[in-house]
């Protein structure tokens, strides 16, 4: 099962990059964020977070490793992709469920940056490929 998923979140520990084998072809690229996505509800004093969890969001894509070094614990994002329903059994054979997120896009949101700087073209944009591999 899957379904569109947007949302809105911090990042909450430091980013996982990993690298697969495709036999002769270009490796897989892999990029990992744990992120709690929050419920904030107005109170009298401001907001109360109601209701936020913490999923895992999977990046694949050839630049992962260079995102790996961008994106930061700490940092407000906004994620979107599909939330995907993973069934597996522990190590006592008890059924578990857990839901991760295959993100299409995660924009890192101003609150906190300090400063912005660009870089050239990447090769996948002068050709106009802006999508995962």
């Amino acid at each position: 099962m899957s379904t569109h998923f947007f949302g809105e979140g911090n990042i909450g520990s430091a980013p996982e990059f990993r690298e697969f084998n495709n036999r002769n072809d270009e490796p897989r690229r892999l990029l990992r964020l744990n992120v709690y996505f929050d419920n904030p509800v107005p109170v009298k004093d401001g907001y109360e977070d109601r209701g936020g969890f913490w999923a895992p969001v999977e990046i694949w894509h050839r630049e992962a490793e260079h995102w790996s070094t961008l994106y930061q614990k700490g940092m407000r994002v906004m994620v979107e992709g599909r939330l995907v329903k993973e069934e597996w059994a522990d190590a006592d054979e008890n059924a578990r469920v857990t839901f991760k997120i295959e993100a299409r896009r995660v924009g890192i949101l101003p609150y906190r940056v300090e400063r912005v700087r660009l870089g050239g073209k990447s090769s996948a944009a002068a050709d106009g490929d802006d999508h995962p591999n």
